[in-house]
């Protein structure tokens, strides 16, 4: 099965000094649409680390969502990273260049500057075009100035202002015949005073005799409604669910469980 993957890449997520909101958008742009997130890593702003986690989303066939470090300063490393996973040489995309330019004749005009191609910080700014041999570029409805691809890897600007329609855009394109694809009902029943060891054994046989469906256990101590307890519950494709639900009951009221209220997402 197609699996989606997310890496945050910036020191300041990781220090704290910005919050991330790229995994939340992700989630919901690809609950939307039937799908899920499989797995996310996020990262500082270390070449070895970047290098050793795309080479692994490259490796693994997934499709790789990858926000931030594609900027043109020091700190600013993912370009680089992808290119040394790869082992492919960094190249001047010429369809990036020409969007990167015409986004700076756009900002010279807005200033009311002259336009001047060969002044050093613009031939910096063209460094944003610079990706891997045999790349194909990601449109920015934001401000043009591109972000890339690599095979299902696809590589956004940190900005979520940007990245978020970049990953929309890909979705509804290139993947729209997954849409649907991955999505899952979901039951589960609030079981008061529980331990999830004496209901582990119940648990496994779910899992064992209904092939396809996740059992899953979320513990809570000082809920304010409910107290402690265990909202327990199974996932999968409906009609899957729908049994091993009804089996999960039966498996509970064997052990004389207390039950509350019964869920459905």
């Amino acid at each position: 099965m197609t699996q989606f993957g997310l890496i945050v890449v910036g020191d300041e997520i990781l220090s704290g000094k910005r919050q991330d909101k790229h995994m939340p958008k992700v989630i919901e742009l690809l609950g939307a649409r039937g799908l899920q997130l499989s797995w996310a890593r996020y990262l500082g702003d270390r070449r070895d680390h970047i290098t050793a986690a795309l080479g692994d989303a490259f490796a693994s066939g997934d499709i790789v969502f990858s926000c931030g470090g594609i900027g043109a300063t020091p700190d600013d490393h993912t370009r680089q990273c992808a290119a040394a996973a790869l082992g492919r040489a960094l190249v001047l995309h010429p369809q990036a260049r020409e969007l990167i330019e015409q986004r700076m004749r756009e900002v010279a005009l807005e200033q009311g500057v002259a336009w001047e191609p060969e002044r050093p910080d613009n031939q910096q700014r063209l460094q944003m075009g610079c990706f891997p041999e045999g790349a194909s570029i990601i449109p920015n409805p934001y401000n043009r100035i591109p972000g890339f691809s690599v095979g299902d890897v696809h590589f956004m600007p940190g900005f979520p202002v940007m990245a978020h329609p970049m990953i929309e855009g890909l979705l509804d394109g290139r993947y729209a015949s997954l849409h649907g694809s991955q999505r899952q009902a979901e039951q589960s029943v609030i079981v008061f005073g529980g331990l999830e060891a004496a209901l582990t054994p119940l648990m496994e046989t779910i899992e064992s005799t209904h092939p396809g469906i996740k059992v899953f256990s979320l513990p809570s101590v000082d809920h304010p409604q409910w107290g402690r307890h265990i909202e327990l519950g199974v996932k999968g494709s409906a009609s899957a669910v729908t049994l091993a639900f009804a089996d999960l009951l039966a498996g509970l009221s064997a052990v004389g469980a207390q039950l509350g209220p019964e869920l459905v997402r």
